[in-house]
């Protein structure tokens, strides 16, 4: 054996610690992604808040949030409490919470980033994606409508 063989690998790259480090950082996710939640649907009902619209688009590598709409209703537009929220996010190499306090609108901006990037990952590269989340304050839920861009191409050859 050289001095660079090893006859274990290293954790960098032992695949079943990969494995156990990339589950932790799903469950941390998770937790923190709860907990956000939780502090953001607060201050919208606190603020008579009922829905939340996020519209999106992404294309070419790039993508952006390209509006935020609160609503008492469908059609009763609000603005979003000038309040600040504390949301926090894992850091995938040290799996360390990273706490930061942000605007309302930020906050809803962050967590449907995150969203997307847990369903969708990559949903901005080549032809892209648009959508809307509709954040329903009363259930405290979050939909993603998601709409993906396919380019297709068909190939036949007849040979007679």
């Amino acid at each position: 054996m050289t001095n660079h063989e090893s006859s274990t690998s290293s954790p960098a790259c032992d695949p079943d610690a990969q494995a156990a480090r990339a589950r932790e950082f799903e469950r941390l996710s998770e937790s923190v992604r709860t907990d956000n939640k939780a502090a953001l649907f607060d201050v919208l009902a606190e603020a008579d808040i009922g829905t939340v619209i996020v519209e999106f688009d992404g294309y070419g590598d790039s993508g952006q949030i390209q509006d935020v709409s609160a609503y008492v209703a469908r059609d009763v537009i609000l603005k979003l409490p000038p309040r600040t929220i504390e949301i926090a996010h894992v850091q995938p190499g040290s799996l360390d919470i990273v706490r930061q306090t942000l605007s309302v609108r930020d906050a809803v901006e962050h967590l449907a980033y995150d969203v997307l990037e847990e369903a969708h990952g990559g949903w901005e590269d080549n032809l892209g994606a648009y959508g809307e989340f509709v954040f329903e304050v009363a259930a405290r839920s979050i939909t993603l409508h998601y709409h993906e861009r396919i380019e297709t191409s068909e190939y036949t050859e007849h040979v007679f």
